[in-house]
């Protein structure tokens, strides 16, 4: 698990285990969500079989943590064209390097009231969240675009994201 734990460990300061960090469920549902149903879905919401696999992974099934509707992958990018940002957002996509992300930019892009909700749902600050997304969303989102593209199917996001946590 080289790449998660890597992830993992730049979020958590070096010492945490997968099933005690939710803000990587968070962010993970928040890839996997296509936006199906409004709200904001659970461990399983929208990810199908991908959910319960990432739930037992990341902490012995099912999340506390519902990560609001971004519409995955293809929605988090939009909100990265529209919040002005779409060039930060293509360099995780691109087969180049990644461009950073500040915690106030996450903030802007994604609407401090989702932030909110997320920081109360995971009993951490506002810059907690922000800045933790702002360090693990480049890596998630270039980890599933091996091939410099947003891929159409969401079967091989969970492709992806499955072949993350088999390392």
């Amino acid at each position: 698990m080289g790449l998660l734990d890597s992830v993992l460990g730049s979020v958590l300061g070096g010492g945490g285990s997968q099933g005690s960090n939710p803000l990587m469920q968070m962010a993970l549902q928040m890839l996997m969500h296509n936006g199906g149903s409004s709200g904001a879905g659970g461990a399983g919401g929208g990810g199908g079989g991908l959910g319960g696999m990432l739930g037992g992974m990341l902490g012995g099934g099912q999340s506390n943590v519902a990560a609001p509707s971004m519409g995955g992958l293809s929605g988090i990018m939009d909100a990265f064209q529209k919040g002005g940002l779409g060039h930060i957002a293509d360099s995780w996509v691109s087969q180049g390097d990644n461009m950073p992300v500040s915690g106030d930019q996450i903030s802007h892009v994604f609407g401090q009231d989702k932030i909110a909700s997320m920081a109360s749902q995971l009993g951490m600050s506002h810059g907690e969240v922000s800045g933790g997304l702002a360090q693990i969303l480049p890596q998630l989102i270039n980890h599933v675009t091996p091939n410099g593209q947003v891929p159409q199917d969401h079967s091989m996001i969970q492709d992806a994201l499955g072949s993350l946590f088999k390392r």
